[in-house]
């Protein structure tokens, strides 16, 4: 006669039949099962299916509560004695008469493992950890050689190397690797979830995320970092942390074998590879890749700040934007370059930074491949190929292409100016603005040139120069084709076609095309003169003049003909140099069509056309063209001869009066005649012995009408008329 099976006695319940027991008939059950159970164990019946083992227990996970795991389930919760006598193995055919989790002084035997670990922690003085620190790891990984006390963790594991998603979401069809993680997932889907904070109302898919979050409200870090003091809300946070000071990366990609410090962080960057995202925005129904995202885009729908400075009361969007916006009022910053020491308030910035001594520029334009150290730069220039202007001014309607550029915009209306130098107090709208400044205090030019070594404290200037080595000009006119290594002189070059002039003085109504322009003309109404010399404290309106002045002490002139190697102290001297060997004469004046080498002679030239005579000597009265005719006219009252003679001594009122002479010394003759080869030394005469080819009689008698080529010739004739 055949022994008793266990499975001759089994009572076997479906899920429905299961749930319609009453709490005392499930404890009844319990006990008799138990108590059979326990029986047959202790004759020493060994199971005929080598199977039975995995069939209960998988019974018992599909059930939740059929056979082993009923009468496994705690029934009571209190103190219960001495010691536990923990067996780790449950194949009971191959030790006969012991129990599974063998067994507490109160009588409690577990089969499954997590139910032990569930008793364990009734009883005070008693630890999970003081069992498992003996206890038999039978399960080894094949793969990395890990090995695990329990099955089911083994189980799990090796899913991590095969990949196996056996749970599927039956409404997105999203599969996972772990039943727990899709019931997580389908709490989505539920109008009611049972984890609820009583703060603020948020609910949570499962019990472990609403205790981390209830510790926001409370600030409760109960785990510290041995090594830097730091304070975590997380056991694994702590974890994740103190692989930064010890540099385990556990967690790599098989596609791109990327290391990581966190599963979390694997799983989202694996997502770059499948170019999934399954999080999708209601109201645009734009898609991401994280959750985290899609909460933080949501806001730009709703314009949610929940993160509020307890300084300033400042509110943010980001969590990180609030901390870094922290340190602007400690002053903290605790992310520093290993290369040059300087210190960033933001982990962002100093990764930015470590690239312009690396040289890294990894984001490339598809249209054009030019390439980026930043992604914010990337996507602006884009704009760029799309004509895309999506920031409008709500006061001016004009648009812009980054967010930050209309913000500065929007400053100049509300006049706001939220960044002050320390050392001058001076104020700026824009914190870009405030470093260039700082720069003229500490002298710091950042920019060196690697062809000519050359530092520069503007980064624009920098890149305007690295232009004149590789030849680039990336602004292009649309209308002529001419082409700019400089925006602004690209914009300035696009007025001349649209004859615009924005900036106008608010005192006397001109307009003018560029702004530097327009501050140059309010000098002129508040007769300020902020540029001095600081070897002779003379006064300068403008900055070029004070370069060009400070020359004439240094002696210094940088700009040279090509053609004559004649230097001069200015650039635009050069420029009207270089058109008497060119003949180039751009400037015509519109009266009698006579063509000018510089703007200057045209609107001296003019003036002989309308007779106007503004500038007034204030001793004689008497008026003169030009203002450069006045100063020197004023010389002849007040003796002063400020042009010497290097070789004799000789002063002179005026420079030209200087060149003409020191010819003398030279024995120069640089005006020739093209028609008849003559050189003359002086460019007067020279122009009155041109007339005779040309035939060019400027000087005309009103009286008579007769006309002469040269102004003494005139003024001899005149004399002949008033006796």
């Amino acid at each position: 006669m055949n022994s008793v099976a266990f499975e001759d006695v089994a009572v076997t319940f479906t899920l429905e039949e299961w749930t319609l027991l009453d709490p005392s008939q499930k404890e009844l059950y319990r006990d008799v099962m138990w108590e059979t159970f326990r029986n047959l164990a202790s004759v020493g019946i060994k199971w005929d299916n080598p199977d039975i083992e995995d069939q209960y227990k998988n019974q018992g996970r599909k059930l939740r509560s059929p056979v082993v795991e009923r009468f496994c389930e705690s029934k009571e919760v209190g103190q219960c004695g001495e010691n536990f006598n923990f067996i780790s193995n449950l194949n009971l055919k191959k030790t006969t008469g012991v129990k599974p989790y063998e067994r507490s002084v109160c009588g409690k035997v577990f089969i499954y493992h997590s139910s032990f670990d569930g008793h364990i922690r009734c009883h005070p003085g008693h630890s999970l950890s003081d069992y498992q620190k003996c206890g038999e790891k039978p399960y080894k990984c094949k793969v990395c050689g890990k090995a695990f006390s329990y099955l089911q963790y083994f189980k799990q594991h090796e899913r991590n190397h095969n990949g196996e998603k056996t749970y599927k979401c039956k409404k997105r069809g999203k599969v996972f690797m772990y039943r727990k993680t899709l019931q997580k997932h389908m709490m989505k889907y539920t109008r009611h979830s049972p984890y609820k904070c009583k703060e603020c109302g948020k609910v949570f898919s499962c019990s472990n995320s609403l205790q981390l979050h209830e510790r926001m409200h409370i600030r409760e870090k109960h785990y510290e970092c041995k090594q830097c003091g730091k304070a975590f809300s997380s056991y694994q946070s702590l974890q994740i942390h103190e692989r930064s000071h010890s540099g385990v990366k556990p967690h790599a990609c098989k596609k791109c074998r990327k290391v990581f410090r966190s599963l979390s962080y694997l799983r989202n960057h694996e997502k770059n590879h499948i170019g999934e995202k399954s999080y999708e925005c209601k109201i645009c129904s734009k898609a991401f890749r994280y959750p985290s995202r899609l909460k933080i885009h949501e806001r730009t729908h709703t314009a949610e700040k929940p993160y509020g400075c307890k300084e300033c009361g400042k509110t943010f969007r980001y969590y990180q934007s609030l901390q870094t916006h922290e340190r602007s009022h400690t002053g903290e910053k605790p992310y520093v370059c290993k290369t040059c020491s300087k210190p960033f308030s933001c982990l962002g910035n100093l990764r930015k930074h470590e690239r312009n001594h690396i040289g890294e520029k990894p984001y490339v334009c598809k249209k054009c491949n030019k390439a980026f150290v930043y992604l914010s730069s990337l996507r602006n220039h884009e704009k760029n190929h799309t004509g895309e202007k999506p920031y409008e001014c709500k006061d001016c309607r004009k648009t812009f292409r980054c967010y930050q550029s209309l913000q500065v915009h929007e400053r100049n209306h509300t006049g706001e100016k939220p960044y002050i130098c320390k050392k001058c107090s001076k104020a700026f709208s824009c914190l870009p603005y405030l470093r260039i400044h700082e720069r003229t205090h500490t002298g710091e030019k950042p920019y060196q040139c690697k062809e000519c070594g050359r530092a520069f404290r503007y980064h624009q200037s920098f890149r305007k120069h690295e232009r004149k080595f590789i030849g680039e000009k990336p602004y292009e006119c649309k209308e002529c084709g001419k082409a700019f290594r400089c925006y602004k002189s690209f914009r300035s070059h696009e007025r001349t076609h649209t004859a615009e002039k924005p900036y106008e003085c608010k005192i006397c109504g001109k307009a003018f095309r560029y702004p530097s322009r327009l501050q140059e003309h309010e000098r002129t109404h508040t007769a300020e003169k902020p540029y001095e010399c600081k070897e002779c404290r003379k006064a300068f309106r403008y900055y070029q003049s004070l370069q060009t002045h400070e020359r004439s002490h240094t002696g210094e002139k940088p700009y040279v003909c090509k053609t004559c190697s004649k230097a001069f102290s200015r650039l635009r001297s050069l420029k009207t140099h270089e058109r008497n060997h060119t003949g180039e004469k751009p400037y015509v004046c519109k009266k009698c069509s006579k063509a000018f080498i510089c703007l200057s002679y045209l609107r001296n030239h003019e003036k002989n056309h309308t007779g106007e005579k503004p500038y007034e000597c204030k001793e004689c009265r008497k008026a003169f063209r030009c203002y450069q005719s006045l100063q020197i006219h004023e010389r002849n009252h007040t003796g002063e001869k400020p042009y010497v003679c290097e070789k004799c001594s000789k002063a002179f009122s005026c420079v030209s009066y200087l060149r003409s002479h020191e010819k003398i010394h030279t024995v120069e003759k640089p005006y020739e005649c093209k028609d008849c080869g003559k050189a003359f030394r002086y460019y007067r005469n020279y122009r009155i012995h041109e007339r005779k080819f040309t035939g060019e009689k400027p000087y005309e008698c009103k009286e008579c009408g007769k006309a002469f080529r040269c102004y003494k010739s005139f003024r001899r004739h005149k004399r002949t008329h008033t006796g």
